[in-house]
Formats: structure tokens, C-alpha cells, sequence
């Protein structure tokens, strides 16, 4: 009678094993081809359009570039504001753009290492990453060595740089779901 049990869990087992393995190909098949992968909120985000900029006050925040504690980042104008609660600046500065640029919309950051080499070959360190556009990781970096320079153009890159004191602000501020929005 035992070698008949033993037999009957056996044919269970591998009868459910199949069963788990057809169902999990059968999700696999009918899944969006980009399930997982950040990209820009369906609505445009505030800002989307280009947003007049204060002439007395260049460095001011973007009107219209939302509410709340996010960080926002003008393609056109090359800098970052870290936003804190009550809608206040916390830090704004400059960056070295990468060779692609992220389309205006709001995102979040999905994943952020310490120190890393850099799509270009350069070691960087705190990387804040937040999208990707044709495969081309978007984020944020600091150079380790401190540098700055403009991306070779003829490459695909991703890489906004800081210097190394505002990569350590981004840091602090920009955690895993933390939201960027992109304005021009």
C-alpha cells in the first residue's frame, strides 16, 4: 500500500507542476511586451508645455511643474530643483545633460546605485535612475573624478551630471519612488 501512495503523490505533484508551468507560459505570453519598464504618465505632466521662465530670476522653479515634494529637471535650461515639502526649493543647480534627453512627463525613480561605471566608461557615483528612452538609461550621476564635460555626441548616452557635492544632495533627497518631473 505505501509504494502505491508514493506513487499517487508523485502523479499529484508532477500533474500540478505541469499545471503551474502551463499557466505561467500562458501569463508570460499575454503580457504587454513593456509590462515593468518607467516611461511618462499618460496625461503630460504640469509643465509639459515650456513654461515662461522669471527673467529677474532664472534659477527659479518652472511655474506650473507640480506640487509637492519631487525633483524637476528643464532639458532646455540644463538644471535641477530638489523640491521639498510646502512646495520649497530646497537646492537648484546645474547639469551636463547626456546625448539623450527624457520627454517631458512625470516619472519616479526606479532604482539608484552607489558607485557604478557610467554608460560613457567613466566611474560615477550616486546614480538616480528614473527612465529609459530606446534602451538608453536615464538618470542622474556624479562623476568621481569631478568632472563635467559634455558627452561625445556621437554617442548614446544617458548620464546627467552633477558635480560630486550636488550627486550627494540627490542622493539624500531622490529615494526609490521618489518623483522627477521633466520639463522642456
Amino acid at each position: 500500500m505505501a509504494s502505491s501512495s508514493a506513487g499517487l503523490v508523485t502523479g499529484l505533484t508532477a500533474a500540478a507542476l505541469a499545471t503551474i508551468g502551463y499557466l505561467g507560459h500562458q501569463a508570460s505570453v499575454s503580457a504587454p511586451a513593456d509590462l515593468g519598464r518607467t516611461r511618462a504618465s499618460s496625461t503630460p505632466a504640469p509643465g509639459a508645455s515650456k513654461a515662461p521662465r522669471d527673467r529677474r530670476h532664472p534659477n527659479a522653479l518652472p511655474a506650473g511643474s507640480g506640487r509637492g515634494e519631487r525633483v524637476v529637471y528643464s532639458v532646455d535650461d540644463d538644471r535641477v530643483w530638489l523640491v521639498g515639502a510646502g512646495n520649497k526649493v530646497g537646492r537648484t543647480f546645474e547639469v551636463t545633460p547626456s546625448t539623450v534627453d527624457p520627454a517631458p512627463g512625470t516619472y519616479a525613480v526606479t532604482s539608484r546605485s552607489n558607485r557604478v561605471t557610467g554608460s560613457d566608461g567613466i566611474p560615477v557615483e550616486h546614480v538616480v535612475r528614473f527612465t529609459s528612452v530606446e534602451g538608453v538609461v536615464i538618470g542622474f550621476s556624479a562623476a568621481v573624478d569631478g568632472s563635467t564635460a559634455k558627452p561625445d555626441a556621437g554617442e548614446r548616452t544617458g548620464g546627467i551630471r552633477e558635480t560630486r557635492a550636488d550627486g550627494d544632495a540627490m542622493w539624500r533627497f531622490a529615494t526609490i519612488g521618489q518623483r522627477v518631473v521633466v520639463v522642456p
